[in-house]
């Protein structure tokens, strides 16, 4: 199977019905098969910060939501992560494509490729770092259960190398 069809396919068997999302090249597929959904919501963004804003109406609304970006725009999530999502116990399934790491070809994403599992740690949010399609199909929606149980973000790294 296809990455992007197991990550759009994973979102699916989930139970994910709203979808907030940044331009990335890895994850551009995943968004135009989303979009094309007539069962999921579909809000594109410019800011990440914005978009977990949204994300959180969507889910006091009785949304499922998940956010597709870039790990780069983790560090732009930091307070609102912190404060927002924690102090109100709002799960979301944050699916990003981790740049900066293996086969990487832009050396400016490398600090941050490198800084996002601790930054993650520092949060106290779980991640789960699935290497190929099958996989992803798998935990993804596993991921989603447990963010609803534990009220709680949950992390999904795709490596460069997922994407091949």
């Amino acid at each position: 199977m296809e990455s992007s069809e197991a990550v759009y396919n994973a979102l699916k068997n989930a139970g994910i019905d709203f979808v907030v999302s940044l331009p990335c090249v890895n994850l551009g597929k995943v968004m135009e098969l989303v979009d094309c959904d007539d069962d999921i919501i579909h809000v594109p963004v410019t800011r990440e910060e914005e978009g977990f804003g949204i994300c959180a109406g969507a889910f006091f609304g009785g949304k499922n939501p998940a956010i597709l970006m870039q790990n780069s725009g983790l560090g732009n999530s930091v307070n609102v992560l912190a404060s927002l999502y924690e102090l109100y116990k709002i799960p979301i399934l944050m699916i990003m494509s981790h740049r900066g790491t293996e086969g990487e070809f832009m050396s400016a994403q490398v600090p941050m490729g490198n800084a996002t599992p601790r930054v993650l740690d520092a949060l106290n949010i779980a991640y789960i770092n699935p290497k190929t399609p099958e996989e992803a199909l798998k935990v993804i929606p596993e991921a989603w259960l447990l963010s609803k149980t534990a009220q709680a973000p949950i992390g999904i790294l795709l490596e460069i190398p997922f994407w091949k």
